[in-house]
């Protein structure tokens, strides 16, 4: 098991893998948007190979803090390809995420996970995850 940043070539899978979640991924819109994130100082995106094979990935990013000394590790997207679930693989990618975090200087890590992930919402309290207070969002319009 090999956990690395992703590049440009993991477009493909990775939009197969987003599209295992149901998020409406268009054509070429996965292409399109990596070279911005790819680069960008406060993210990482990240890919777990399993056997050669591209079996997941996350998306992290770092947001720097006023109330608090360290800055704020979000995983965005997370996912396993159904296909390699139960094999460590999810295990890889958080502790990876999690060492990334400390070395960034990292207090918190913060995710969202829907209610009706059960098996995603189980894994997350194995690694240490607590439900925190209300998660509210607001659309913008755009």
């Amino acid at each position: 098991m090999l956990v690395r940043k992703a590049t440009m070539k993991d477009a493909l899978v990775i939009r197969g893998l987003l599209e295992q979640l149901n998020y409406p991924v268009t054509d070429g819109f996965i292409a399109a948007k990596l070279p911005e994130l790819l680069v960008h100082p406060d993210q990482e995106l990240l890919v777990c190979e399993f056997y050669g094979r591209v079996a997941g990935f996350v998306s992290l990013h770092f947001l720097p803090q006023l109330a608090f000394s360290g800055e704020f590790a979000v995983i965005s997207c997370f996912v396993v390809d159904r296909k390699y679930r139960s094999r460590g693989i999810g295990t890889a990618l958080e502790a990876y995420c999690t060492r990334l975090a400390g070395q960034r200087g990292c207090e918190r890590i913060g995710l969202h996970c829907h209610l009706h992930r059960e098996d995603a919402l189980r894994f997350y309290e194995r690694q240490g995850y607590r439900e925190s207070k209300k998660y509210l969002i607001k659309k913008t319009g755009k």
